[in-house]
C-alpha cells in the first residue's frame, strides 16, 4: 500500500506529458512486477492507424524516445495488432494477448473524448490476478484524467498537435540538451560539413491558405489543418516536437540528425503533402523554412528559420529552404545589431 501510495502521488505531481508517461511506467513496472511496460501513441496516416513506442523500460530504466534520439521509430501498423484491433472496436477497457512462450500483455487503450491516441502495453511472465487487474485499473483512471488535463493546457484544440504555450519549455529542453559552444565557434559549425550531428528548427506554413477558407468554407479549411498535422505526426519521429502555432503555421523541433538528413525529413513531409489528396480542396503544398539550434537566444533561432520560409514563399512556394545556405549564397543578409536582436 505504501509503494503504491508512493506512485500515485508521483502521477499526480506531474504537468508535462513525458514525465507523466515515466511516471505511469515506472508504478506499472514496480508494482505489477511485468517484464516490460510501454506507453504508445497512435497516430493517422494515408487513412491506417499507426502505433510507435514513446516510453518504456529498458535494463529496469525508464527511457523515452525524446531521449532517445538515436532510436528513430516511425511506428507500424497497428494492424499487425489484431487483438488490440478488436479491443479498441469493441470499445472495450483492456484485452489480454497470450504468446506462445505463455506470456501475457495486457492491452490498455485510454480513451479520450471517443478517441484513443495514446495505448498503455503491460506484459508478464503468466496471467495477471484478479487484484493485479484492480489495482492497474485504478492507476490507468488516474493517469487518463491527469492526460486529460494536461491535453486541455498542452494541446490545440482542433490538432492535437502542442500548442505556442508549451514551446518555450520544449525548446529550452532541446537547447539544454545541445552541445555548449562558444561564440566564436558558431561561424565554423554553421559552416561544418554535412554529417555533423544537430537540432534543428523548422517553420512549416501551408501554401494559400486563406484562398482554401475563401473558395471551400472554413469547414475545410480546419479539415486540411487536421490532415496536416496527421501528416507532420507521420512525417516526424516520436523524439521531435511538433507544434501548431497558430491559423496555418507550425514549428518542427528535430532532434540529433546530421543537415543531410534533417533536409531528406523535411523534403519528405513536403513530398507527402503534395502527394496526398485533400477531400473537396486536392492539391495542398506547403513551404518550410529551417535553421540550425546553436546556443543564440531562441528568438533569433525562429527568426531564422521564419526567414528561410519567407524566402521559400517568395520564390515559388513549395520547397524547402536552409537559412545557413540561403545567407552563405547571399540570398539573406543578417546584421547583428545587439545579442539578441537582426535586421535582414
Amino acid at each position: 500500500m505504501e509503494a503504491l501510495l508512493k506512485h500515485m502521488v508521483d502521477i499526480t505531481r506531474q504537468r508535462d506529458h513525458s514525465l507523466l508517461d515515466s511516471s505511469v511506467v515506472s508504478a506499472l513496472h514496480e508494482l505489477v512486477g511485468a517484464e516490460q511496460v510501454r506507453v504508445h501513441e497512435l497516430f493517422r496516416f494515408r487513412d491506417e492507424t499507426f502505433i510507435r513506442p514513446r516510453v518504456w523500460i529498458r535494463d529496469g530504466k525508464v527511457a523515452t524516445a525524446e531521449d532517445n534520439a538515436a532510436g528513430e521509430n516511425s511506428g507500424e501498423p497497428v494492424s499487425k495488432l489484431p487483438v488490440l484491433v478488436e479491443c479498441i472496436r469493441e470499445r472495450a477497457a483492456s484485452a489480454v494477448e497470450v504468446d506462445a512462450a505463455g506470456r501475457h500483455t495486457l492491452w490498455l487503450p485510454v480513451w479520450l473524448n471517443d478517441k484513443v491516441n495514446t495505448c498503455l502495453q503491460v506484459t508478464a511472465s503468466g496471467p495477471f490476478p484478479g487484484e493485479t487487474l484492480h489495482m492497474i485499473e485504478g492507476i490507468l483512471s488516474v493517469y487518463r484524467n491527469f492526460q486529460n488535463i494536461l491535453d486541455y493546457s498542452e494541446r490545440d484544440s482542433l490538432t492535437g498537435l502542442l500548442n505556442r504555450k508549451t514551446f518555450d519549455e520544449k525548446f529550452s529542453r532541446m537547447l539544454s540538451s545541445a552541445q555548449p559552444e562558444s561564440p566564436q565557434d558558431q561561424p565554423e559549425r554553421r559552416h561544418s560539413p554535412n554529417g555533423q550531428i544537430g537540432h534543428w528548427l523548422a517553420v512549416v506554413d501551408i501554401d494559400h491558405f486563406k484562398r482554401v477558407n475563401d473558395q471551400f468554407g472554413h469547414l475545410y479549411g480546419d479539415e486540411v489543418l487536421i490532415l496536416v498535422a496527421n501528416l507532420l505526426r507521420s512525417s516526424f519521429r516520436a523524439q521531435d516536437r511538433v507544434f501548431r502555432f497558430g491559423g496555418e503555421e507550425f514549428v518542427v523541433l528535430l532532434r540529433a540528425t546530421c543537415l543531410d538528413d534533417a533536409r531528406k525529413i523535411f523534403e519528405r513531409f513536403r513530398r507527402n503533402v503534395e502527394q496526398h489528396v485533400f477531400p473537396q480542396v486536392g492539391r495542398v503544398t506547403v513551404s518550410v523554412g529551417f535553421a540550425s539550434i546553436s546556443n543564440e537566444s531562441p528568438v533569433v533561432i525562429l527568426g531564422h528559420a521564419d526567414q528561410a520560409l519567407y524566402y521559400a514563399k517568395a520564390t515559388g512556394r513549395n520547397r524547402v529552404c536552409f537559412y545557413d545556405e540561403l545567407v552563405q549564397r547571399g540570398e539573406l543578409r543578417s546584421e547583428v545589431s545587439n545579442d539578441t536582436v537582426e535586421f535582414f
